[in-house]
C-alpha cells in the first residue's frame, strides 16, 4: 500500500508532492499526463493516486474512470483548483476516494491518504471476511465528521456544522446495519451456510453506500452555484425521471401516471438541477405509497407538466407530482423542509427536500405542497418561463 501514482502537468507541484511524500516512506511514481499516468498505472499497479483534474489533453476525471475500470479498488484522490467545487462533486460521483484543494497543505495531504489508506484496508478486510469491520467504520464516522467540520467555510456549511448532531442519529442507524450484515456474515461462516453469506454483504455494502450519499447530500446543500441553464424541454425531463423510477413503482404495485401538457414549449433552465428535484419528489411519492398501511388503496403517483399565467403576464411552468399514499399530519407537514428531517427511518438523510427546494429556489422558482394524512400529498413547482437562448440540452 506505499505505492503511490502522482499525476500532474505542473513539474513544481509533482516535485513538492514527491518530496513530502517520499520523507513518509511512500514509493512514489510520477507522470506529468493523463495518458502517461495511465501507462505507469498498468505498470506499478499503485493502490493509491493522486492526480489534478485540469489537465491538456486525458483530464483527471477520465483517467479517474480509466484506473478504476483497471481498478476499482484502487483510491483516486483528486486536486482541484481553490473553490472548484463542480469538479469535486463530478469526481466523487465518478468513484473518487476524496479531494484536495490547491495550494495543498502537507496536514491535509497525509490526513486525506490516510483515509484513502483505511478504505483499502476495509476493502481487504471485507474480502476476507474480518471481524473488526465495526471499528473501522466508527472511525470512519469520526472522519466523516471531521471532514464536514473541515468544509465550515461557508454560512450554509457553518450551520451544517452547528448541526452536525442531526446527523448523527442517522449514522447510528448506518451503524446498527452494519453490525447486523456482520452477525449476519459472522453467523453463516459458523454454519457453513455461504448463501447466507451473501445476504450480509450485500446489507454491509448497502450501509457504505449510505455514508457515500451523505456526503454527497451535505456537498449539494452546502454548496452555493448558480443554475446551468440550457433550453430544455419539461416534458423530456419528466419522462427521463419516471423511466428511471419505474421499476421501482412496478416492484411496488404502484401505478406511475404521467400526464403531458402536449403545448408546452421549450424553456432555460438547469436540466440536471431540475432532474435531480424532480427525481427527489417522484421517488418521495413512491416511497408513501410503500409506506401507507392502507393496504386496501390502489396506490398511483401522478406527475404533471403544464404552464400557467400570472395576471402581469408572466409565463410559468408547472410540474406537479401527487400521491394517494400515507399523507402527512400538520407536526410533520411543518418540518418536511427542515434540516436532517426524515420519516423514513434512518432511509434517508433527510436533506433531500431541502436540496429540492434549495434548487428551485436558485431557479426563482416556487415550491410548495399540500399534503393529507390518509389521503396523500402533492408537491406544486413553479418556474418563471425564460428564453435566453441558452445551448440545447
Amino acid at each position: 500500500m506505499k505505492k503511490l501514482l502522482i499525476i500532474d502537468d505542473e513539474r513544481p507541484i509533482l516535485e513538492m508532492l514527491e518530496i513530502s511524500l517520499v520523507s513518509e516512506g511512500y514509493d512514489v511514481f510520477t507522470a506529468e499526463s493523463g495518458k502517461a499516468g495511465l501507462e505507469t498505472f498498468g505498470k506499478e499497479k499503485p493502490k493509491l493516486v493522486l492526480t489534478d483534474i485540469k489537465m491538456p489533453g486525458m483530464d483527471g476525471i477520465e483517467v479517474l474512470k480509466k484506473i478504476k475500470e483497471k481498478d476499482s479498488e484502487a483510491e483516486v484522490i483528486v486536486i482541484t483548483g481553490h473553490g472548484d467545487m463542480d469538479s469535486a462533486i463530478a469526481a466523487l460521483r465518478c468513484g473518487a476516494s476524496d479531494f484536495l484543494t490547491k495550494p495543498i497543505r502537507d496536514e491535509a495531504l497525509m490526513l486525506t491518504l490516510e483515509r484513502a489508506k483505511q478504505k483499502i484496508s476495509m476493502a481487504q478486510q471485507l474480502k476476507d471476511y474480518a471481524e473488526n469491520l465495526e471499528q473501522t467504520v466508527e472511525k470512519r464516522t469520526r472522519e466523516l465528521r471531521k471532514a464536514q467540520e473541515d468544509l465550515v467555510k461557508s454560512e450554509r456549511l457553518a450551520t451544517i456544522g452547528e448541526t452536525v448532531a442531526g446527523v448523527a442519529h442517522y449514522i447510528k442507524n448506518i451503524l446498527n446495519g452494519l453490525r447486523g450484515g456482520m452477525y449476519k456474515v459472522n453467523s453463516a461462516m459458523a454454519k457453513h451456510k455461504p448463501e447466507q453469506m451473501k445476504d450480509g454483504w450485500d446489507m454491509v455494502q448497502r450501509n457504505i453506500e449510505k455514508v457515500s450519499q451523505l456526503v454527497l447530500d451535505l456537498l449539494s446543500y452546502s454548496k452555493e452555484r448558480s443554475p446551468e441553464e440550457k433550453t430544455c424541454s419539461p416534458n423530456q425531463i419528466v419522462a427521463e425521471v419516471v423511466e428511471l423510477l419505474k421499476q421501482k413503482a412496478d416492484e411496488n404495485s404502484i401505478k406511475l401516471n404521467v400526464l403531458f401538457d402536449p403545448n408546452i414549449k421549450e424553456a432555460d433552465f438547469d436540466p440536471k438541477g431540475i432532474h435531480d428535484a424532480l427525481l427527489n419528489l417522484v421517488s418521495n411519492a413512491i416511497d408513501a405509497c410503500i409506506y401507507d398501511k392502507n393496504t386496501s388503496k390502489s396506490w398511483e403517483v401522478t406527475v404533471k407538466t403544464g404552464t400557467e399565467t400570472t395576471d402581469s403576464g408572466i409565463e410559468k411552468i408547472l410540474f406537479e407530482v401527487s400521491d394517494n399514499g400515507c399523507g402527512m399530519n400538520p407536526e410533520i407537514r411543518s418540518k418536511v423542509f427542515t434540516r436532517f428531517f426524515s420519516t423514513k427511518e434512518g432511509q434517508g438523510t433527510g436533506l433531500g427536500l431541502l436540496i429540492t427546494q434549495k434548487i428551485i429556489q436558485e431557479h426563482g422558482g416556487k415550491i410548495t405542497m399540500v399534503s393529507q394524512e390518509g389521503v396523500g400529498t402533492t408537491f406544486l413547482v413553479l418556474l418563471d418561463r425564460k428564453t435566453l437562448k441558452k445551448s440545447k440540452c
